[in-house]
């Protein structure tokens, strides 16, 4: 018989609303229970694509004499991370400070006021590498909440204490040193396989953008320390390493394009094949920002991959947006779900694809072995190598072939509800695709996907609402990540469109963001001041797998500057900008987005408006213009009512000009892309 996540909207809900626990969603009524029968409350927060979810879940949620004792004595709450990134954010505050470490599955045990005593991650159904079994923890905090009560509310009360004081907030200097930031990225460099640390790798997609903009010499304008061109090497050296390891290694889809979550070796040989909206949204801007052939290849790879399997609408339509992930696991043709089964292959595989042959051809390409670089003898696709010219042709026949033959396979589950702030940058990420590639459908897709969070991601007041599903939004408000990246995509959309009514949409997202996220240092938190009550109020200035809440409203704040000339905003995200400086500081690869807004807003940024009758001479002031590092860039025939840098903007003597400006104090119009 199902619980009571039956009802639920999330995808991730609904996988445990058979399960035996009498799960609840995260509301008051839960704590009110638990405080009726005198028990603690058990809260498992995961997402739908995360593998040891499923093993978590398989092992004891769905074993009944588990159920029956979680059910006897606790309340039991089921969240879903991505559609309450604050729940999971406080309570994973207490499991990092509790453990020295984090991640999903979370288990937290907490009192009746919310206050968390006991935390930690996945616990098998067994004692196995010195885990203790779940029941055998279950049945230790059980009767420590009878017996000693006394000392689990001493511990609930030391860890809320903490939770309340920031944590280990950084504190510090609120100058921003871009060449420090460099000198310390390159120290953390992995100078063999690219990236920064050791295993696992998650692609560092904000700290490469930050590392193209130093590549150029932008980072050495305006610096607490005058940068130099040694710097610049550095910086282009550790970009161009780690974007071609990772795009040559098994965590990149060799044949349907996309990028899986992370790797768990230090080589980028082995991912975690779960593929998430958020990385590949970042990831697609990244690469056809690097104006290479590598670069545009995965970008249009990549995009397609997001259109095709991930997309939920007709692009050009109102009928948009996009699924949050696809799943690790499949069934692997015998029954069973295994972890990497639609995109691992052996020899054998590749032979009855594609014929002797050209399937030995293959395994030599792809660097599939009989031994096998993943489980059980069989291999990711990896390359490292292009084939000569003279063989191009054939690796495009292997891979279409190969891809049809995958086709074949069961698919991953995939998780279709959209997250509005990961939505937001797949609106700015498949933007920069479709102006730098001149990919229109790219644009179109993107415009869904914004029409989407227009009509569906808001309440009656015009607020932004965090996910929504089958075109149905949830109950859940939108947090500061929202806010800040579906304001960014909408920005995006102005400056592929010139459509006035995505900067109206995006200033109206960013006025509410500073009337009820912001903080009295100039900072901001990740939940409203009219949001529900937590045991702490999160914020985090650090980038996680997407940019933090406040480095997306910093570049946002910056970009609406651009586009309208409001100081208002400028001055925001300066003063926003100096609350992460001590961050950035510290831990520069935890601020990459907030690099990136720091080195455009040491420069300017550039504010260029291309104006005149559309045509190849306007196309290409347009290209130049847009290939300007961290340059806002709006195209029109003449000047738009709505958009101010448009403002009183015409072709010069009937032809196509750029008017390239900064602070709104512009230069002469010119009409030669090489002056420009």
């Amino acid at each position: 018989m199902p619980n009571r996540l039956a009802s639920a909207t999330s995808p991730y809900l609904l996988q445990h609303a058979d399960n035996p626990v009498e799960w609840w969603e995260w509301e008051p009524a839960a704590f009110e229970e638990a405080r009726r029968r005198d028990v603690p409350v058990l809260l498992s927060v995961g997402y739908a694509a995360c593998h040891w979810c499923h093993v978590m879940a398989h092992e004891s949620f769905e074993d009944a004499a588990t159920a029956a004792y979680m059910n006897e004595h606790f309340v039991s709450i089921k969240v879903d991370r991505e559609e309450r990134p604050d729940v999971d954010a406080v309570y994973m505050a207490a499991t990092t400070a509790m453990t020295g470490q984090g991640g999903w599955p979370m288990t937290c045990v907490l009192d009746h006021e919310g206050n968390p005593f006991f935390a930690g991650t996945y616990f098998p159904d067994q004692p196995r590498h010195g885990q203790p079994a779940f029941t055998q923890v279950l049945q230790a905090l059980s009767e420590a909440w009878r017996e000693r009560r006394d000392e689990v509310a001493g511990v609930a009360e030391n860890i809320r204490a903490h939770l309340a004081s920031g944590g280990s907030a950084f504190e510090g200097t609120a100058e921003v040193d871009l060449a420090a930031a460099i000198e310390t990225l390159a120290g953390q460099f992995d100078p063999m396989a690219g990236g920064f640390g050791g295993a696992p790798k998650f692609p560092p997609s904000m700290v490469l953008e930050f590392l193209r903009l130093a590549s150029t010499g932008l980072a050495s304008t305006g610096l607490a320390s005058t940068g130099s061109a040694d710097g610049a090497d550095r910086a282009r050296h550790m970009l161009h390493r780690t974007a071609t390891a990772m795009a040559g290694g098994g965590m990149y889809d060799q044949l349907g394009g996309g990028f899986a979550r992370y790797s768990v070796d230090r080589g980028w040989v082995v991912p975690h094949f779960e593929k998430m909206l958020y990385d590949n949204a970042q990831l697609v801007g990244l690469y056809a920002r690097l104006g290479t052939a590598l670069g545009d290849r995965v970008a249009r790879e990549s995009a397609d991959w997001m259109i095709r399997e991930l997309g939920l609408g007709t692009p050009g339509t109102a009928d948009g947006g996009f699924a949050s992930a696809l799943d690790a696991d499949s069934d692997d043709g015998s029954g069973r779900h295994v972890e990497g089964a639609f995109y691992a292959w052996t020899p054998g595989q590749l032979t009855e694809a594609l014929g002797v042959e050209r399937g030995a051809w293959a395994a030599q390409v792809f660097d599939v072995t009989e031994q096998g670089t993943f489980e059980h003898g069989t291999s990711t696709l990896q390359l490292r190598h292009q084939p000569p010219a003279e063989e191009q042709r054939r690796l495009a026949e292997v891979r279409a072939r190969l891809f049809d033959v995958r086709e074949q396979r069961p698919r991953p589950a995939r998780d279709d509800k959209v997250v509005a702030a990961w939505n937001g940058l797949a609106i700015s990420g498949l933007c920069d695709a479709g102006l730098l590639l001149d990919e229109q459908r790219y644009v179109d897709a993107a415009a869904a996907a914004g029409e989407l969070l227009l009509r569906v991601h808001r309440d009656a007041d015009g607020r932004l609402l965090r996910v929504s599903r089958d075109g149905v939004a949830g109950r859940h408000a939108g947090v500061l990540e929202d806010y800040g990246c579906v304001a960014m995509g909408f920005l995006s959309l102005v400056q592929a469109t010139a459509d006035p009514r995505w900067l109206a949409a995006a200033t109206e997202l960013l006025d509410d963001a500073l009337a009820r996220f912001r903080a009295d240092d100039g900072g901001f938190f990740d939940t409203a001041a009219d949001a529900e009550t937590l045991v702490t109020r999160p914020r985090d200035a650090g980038d996680n797998a997407s940019p933090s809440g406040i480095s997306a409203m910093i570049h946002a704040l910056v970009t609406a500057h651009a586009l309208t000339g409001e100081g208002r905003y400028r001055q925001a995200a300066e003063e926003a900008l100096a609350t992460v400086a001590p961050l950035i500081a510290q831990a520069p690869r935890f601020a990459g987005w907030s690099l990136v807004a720091a080195t455009v807003m040491a420069h300017g940024p550039d504010e260029i408006a291309v104006v005149g009758p559309a045509g190849p001479e306007r196309d290409a002031l347009a290209a130049k213009a847009r290939r300007r590092p961290g340059a806002v860039v709006v195209v029109a025939e003449g000047p738009v009512a709505g958009i101010p840098l448009l403002e009183g903007r015409t072709a010069v003597g009937g032809e196509p000009a750029a008017y390239v400006c900064r602070g709104f104090v512009c230069e002469r119009p010119v009409v030669d892309p090489a002056l420009l």
